[in-house]
C-alpha cells in the first residue's frame, strides 16, 4: 500500500493561488492563501519543505520528492512527512482534485442563493467597525477634499489598500463634497471595477445588494438586466468573483461616506483582455467584448442624464513580487521611468483616446501590468465623449521589493 501511495502522481498545485514569503520571523518558508476564498485557511510551508513543491505538477510522485528533498536535506526525508504536506494542501483545496471541485462547486452554490454580496474585506481593508471606519475615513478626508469645480460624470479611484493609497482616494471622493455631492446621490453608479480573477474577456454582472459596515447599497436592477439581455454571452451573470472582489467593495465604502446609501449602483467586474494583448488588436475586435461595449455604450447615450460614473484601478504592478528580476522602490529608479509612462497613457486616457491609449499597452502584453486597463478601456468606449483630468498620481511599496501606482483622476 505504501509503495502505490508513493508511485501515484502527485495532483498540480492550483493556479492562482497567493504564494508570497512567510510574514512571521519564528515561521519562515512561504505562505498559501485562496485569494478566491474557497477555503479561508492559510498554510505556511518550511523552506525545505517549499523546495519540493515544483514537483507538484501532475507527473511527478512522492518519491520524487522525498529523492530530491532527501538530497538537500543530506538524510533521508521520511515519506510520512512528504505525505502529511500532501494532505494539508489537498484538504485545504490547494492542488488540482476532487476536494478542490467539490469546495469551488460548493462557494459558487452558496454565493449564487446568497441574499446580498457581504464584505469581504472589512476588518483587513478597512475596519469592520462602523465607528471607526467612519472616523479613519474622515481622517483620510480631511483637508485632502476638493469640490470639483465643474458638474463631473465620473471619477476614477485606487483599489489598492486604502492605508496604502489613501491619498488618492481622498482626492478622488473629496470632488464629490459641496454641490457635487448632492449632483452624484440622485443618479445610478455605474461603478467598474478590475476583475483580478475572472474569465478573459467577459464581464461580471450581479443583482445581489453590496453590504458594507455603512449600510447597504440596492443594485439598479432594471439596468442590469437590460444589460444581461442585450450584452447575452458577454456576461456571467451571478459573477462568484464579486464575492471576493475588493476593486468595487473600496468604491462602494468610500462613495457612502460621501453621499449615504439611498444612490443604486451597477456593479461590473471587468475581465482582463488578454486576446487583444496576446494578438495585439484592439479589444472590440473580440465578439464578447464588442457585444458588452455596444450594449453599455447605448445605456450611457440613453440615461447619460442619470448616470454617474466610478472606475477601481490601479496602474503599474513592477517588482519581484509580479514576476520582475528588478527591486521596485516607490519614486526611485525603475519607478521614475514607470512614472513617465503612466503619465503618457494617462495623457491619452484624458483626451478619450482610445486607439493610441490601447497602442501604449500593447507592447509585451502591457509591460507595465496596469490591471486598471480593461475598466478603463470600457469606460472610453461607454462613454467616448468623456474627457478626464489626472488629480493625484502615486506610487506606494506593497512590499520591499515591489511597488504599484495608482492615480485620481476625474471625468466631465
Amino acid at each position: 500500500m505504501l509503495k502505490l501511495i508513493m508511485d501515484k502522481q502527485l495532483p498540480r498545485l492550483r493556479l492562482g493561488l497567493d504564494i508570497i514569503p512567510s510574514p512571521l520571523p519564528d515561521k519562515p518558508g512561504v505562505l498559501f492563501r485562496d485569494p478566491f476564498r474557497y477555503t479561508e485557511e492559510m498554510l505556511i510551508i518550511p523552506p525545505l519543505l517549499a523546495a519540493g513543491l515544483v514537483f507538484f505538477d501532475g507527473e511527478s510522485t512522492v518519491l520524487d520528492v522525498q529523492a530530491y528533498l532527501s538530497k538537500l536535506a543530506g538524510q533521508i526525508i521520511p515519506s510520512e512527512i512528504i505525505q502529511s504536506l500532501v494532505d494539508a494542501l489537498k484538504h485545504n483545496g490547494f492542488l488540482e482534485s476532487e476536494e478542490f471541485d467539490r469546495m469551488r462547486v460548493e462557494r459558487h452554490a452558496e454565493f449564487e442563493v446568497a441574499p446580498s454580496r457581504l464584505p469581504a474585506h472589512s476588518g483587513t481593508g478597512y475596519p469592520d467597525d462602523v465607528n471607526e471606519l467612519r472616523s479613519k475615513l474622515d481622517e483620510y478626508l480631511q483637508n485632502n477634499s476638493t469640490p470639483a469645480a465643474n458638474p463631473i460624470i465620473g471619477l476614477a479611484a485606487p483599489h489598492v489598500s486604502p492605508w496604502g493609497g489613501w491619498q488618492c482616494y481622498a482626492a478622488a471622493y473629496g470632488r464629490l463634497s459641496g454641490e457635487a455631492r448632492q449632483h452624484a446621490a440622485n443618479k445610478t453608479i455605474v461603478v467598474l471595477g478590475t476583475s483580478h480573477y475572472g474569465e478573459p474577456e467577459k464581464f461580471g454582472l450581479t443583482l445581489k445588494p453590496f453590504v458594507t459596515p455603512l449600510g447597504t447599497l440596492q443594485p439598479d436592477t432594471d439596468l442590469i438586466n437590460r444589460l444581461v439581455n442585450q450584452a447575452g454571452f458577454s456576461v456571467t451573470m451571478e459573477d462568484y468573483c464579486h464575492a471576493v472582489e475588493h476593486s468595487i467593495e473600496f468604491q462602494c465604502v468610500f462613495l457612502q461616506q460621501m453621499l449615504g446609501s439611498e444612490f443604486k449602483i451597477v456593479p461590473i467586474l471587468c475581465g482582463p483582455f488578454a486576446k487583444a494583448l496576446q494578438a495585439g488588436e484592439r479589444p472590440e475586435n473580440d465578439d464578447k467584448v464588442m457585444r458588452f461595449f455596444e450594449a453599455l455604450g447605448e445605456m450611457a447615450e440613453l440615461h447619460a442624464g442619470n448616470l454617474f460614473w466610478v472606475l477601481g484601478i490601479d496602474l503599474a504592478h513592477i517588482g519581484r513580487r509580479y514576476g520582475d528580476e528588478t527591486i521596485a522602490r516607490a519614486e526611485r529608479g525603475v519607478m521614475l521611468e514607470v512614472k513617465e509612462q503612466d503619465k503618457e497613457r494617462l495623457d491619452r486616457v484624458c483626451e478619450g483616446n482610445s486607439e493610441e491609449f490601447f497602442e501604449l499597452v500593447r507592447p509585451e502584453q502591457d509591460r507595465l501590468k496596469w490591471c486598471g486597463f480593461s475598466p478603463l478601456y470600457t469606460f472610453l468606449s461607454a462613454v467616448p465623449g468623456a474627457r478626464g483630468q489626472v488629480i493625484r498620481y502615486d506610487q506606494w511599496n506593497i512590499d520591499e521589493q515591489s511597488a504599484v501606482s495608482f492615480a485620481a483622476m476625474e471625468f466631465v
